[in-house]
């Protein structure tokens, strides 16, 4: 029976080996290939874990080293400047030496495309300015320039673009997936892009040749760690030299304007390369949105009740010690202000991504209407009420339970109301972290710039509010008298 029951520990282990973690930033691009990668793996009978929409670079590179993924696609370009931090031109199989030595990562060997950042303008701009490279910006100073957050803050970004070339337009920064629409309503006259852009051919967009020649290669490539199994590293390497820039820029512009998903050409892709047997098909959006919805209500219940379970004992705390009440609300209501989507990245490093970082922020931005609601239900009860209960000869924790407590439970349930309705709200941002639910549609609808996914996400996330708000308003009829109802 020993013997029997280790057998089955060793083989559920060795399967549990063969699960891939893949991942992928938070555009177009890196969305198809990385489904090429999970779809390659997954017909070579690897089961994958797809974490899609990890935000920028250092997302998912933090996410690689901490081995929340084992592989993601990446450019030599931007692991030379972003990771590596270095300057100058350098060989792929320099920079592999580098990660291999500094980081312990490794690199496959290039999919045969070079997407270099550049400078667009529309054509009807660059023939009424006469404006063919970059250089040509200097004489154009009065250009409204609108760059990706990602692109402004980058080693081989603005910052130095800007210096190499003498450039002293202050740029606007604003989301890659909107700027192509703000260039064609000419809210502003320049931005970067990728050079396999599906957008460059949909709106007759003019590539400003880099003639400091500023911007390293970029050639794709997948980055892994250690943790990837030998023969699936074999099997990635069948991706070499499958790519161009042609290629890869026909099928951005197949999920962003021929009506496919990016699983679907992914999948394409790998057939007509003879790489998989069989061609997937789209998923089901009916049963993504029931899967994504699932997922939302799933983190947004654990850290409400973690927070119910803490708070409210808390607040009782801070109104028995008056003294407490200045430090506790002060510091959850520091809380508060610190922005979402940086909190989530700074539970990173310290938690890795998917569901804890989501559920341990939502957790803590709930703490403060809950707590300062408790307290203030506390603080508002009747002076006589309590007077009389001394006078019964109740102790500290009778008159909480059958005089205190009661009276306040409005407050301390609209507390909890608020703290709800606002994590369903913020949980969207969790599909930066790899934490899924219905933030994943809205943010991969902006990378797309897709109205039908962004309500995809968008329109559910407000029926679960309203939905929230109506439970709410049942149980306070449930358990508040009517007269403390008024």
């Amino acid at each position: 029976m020993r013997l029997i029951t280790l057998f089955l520990l060793l083989i559920s282990s060795a399967c549990a080996a063969q699960k891939i973690h893949v991942g992928a930033k938070h555009f177009n691009e890196g969305y198809i290939l990385s489904e090429i990668i999970a779809q390659l793996l997954e017909a070579n009978g690897y089961e994958v874990d797809r974490h899609y929409n990890l935000g920028g670079t250092m997302v998912c590179f933090a996410a690689l080293e901490k081995g929340e993924i084992d592989i993601y696609p990446e450019y030599t370009g931007t692991i030379a400047s972003e990771i590596l931090k270095l300057k100058g031109p350098i060989t792929v199989n320099a920079i592999r030496e580098q990660m291999r030595t500094r980081f312990g990562l490794s690199l496959s060997d290039p999919y045969g495309f070079n997407n270099t950042y550049a400078l667009v303008v529309t054509k009807e701009l660059a023939e009424a300015r006469s404006i063919s490279s970059i250089s040509d910006l200097i004489k154009n100073n009065n250009l409204n320039i609108g760059l990706s957050y990602e692109f402004l803050k980058r080693e081989d970004g603005w910052g130095n673009l800007s210096k190499a070339y003498g450039l002293l337009q202050q740029p606007t920064g604003l989301e890659h997936g909107l700027a192509y629409q703000a260039l064609e309503q000419k809210r502003i006259d320049v931005t970067d892009a990728y050079s396999t852009d599906g957008e460059i051919t949909k709106y007759d967009l003019v590539l400003l040749k880099d003639d400091l020649n500023f911007f390293p290669a970029y050639e794709a490539v997948s980055l892994y760690s250690d943790r990837l199994p030998e023969k699936a590293r074999q099997v990635i390497a069948q991706l070499t030299a499958t790519l161009n820039e042609s290629k890869m820029q026909a099928m951005n512009a197949a999920v962003l304007y021929g009506e496919k998903d990016f699983a679907t050409v992914a999948s394409d892709f790998l057939k007509q390369q003879h790489l998989i047997t069989q061609a997937t098909g789209a998923r089901s959006s009916s049963k993504e949105i029931i899967l994504k919805t699932a997922e939302h209500i799933g983190i947004t219940c654990i850290a409400i009740i973690a927070a119910i379970f803490l708070s409210i004992p808390l607040g009782v705390i801070i109104y028995w010690n008056p003294r407490l009440a200045g430090a506790a609300l002060y510091l959850t209501g520091l809380l508060q202000t610190i922005p979402s989507i940086a909190l989530l990245a700074v539970m990173i490093p310290l938690l890795g991504i998917g569901t804890l970082p989501a559920v341990v922020a939502l957790f803590l931005y709930a703490l403060l209407p809950i707590i300062r609601n408790t307290v203030t239900g506390l603080q508002s009860v009747d002076p006589v009420l309590k007077k009389v209960a001394d006078s019964l000869g109740m102790s500290r924790l009778q008159k909480l339970r059958y005089v205190e407590f009661p009276l306040a439970l409005p407050l301390v349930i609209s507390g909890i109301r608020v703290a709800a309705v606002i994590s369903i709200g913020t949980a969207t941002l969790a599909a930066f972290i790899g934490a899924g639910g219905l933030g994943e549609f809205i943010v991969t609808g902006l990378a797309l710039n897709n109205t039908r996914l962004i309500l995809q996400g968008a329109l559910p996330a407000a029926t679960l509010a309203l939905i929230v708000e109506l439970l709410f308003e049942l149980l306070a009829k449930l358990v508040i008298p009517a007269h403390l109802r008024r």
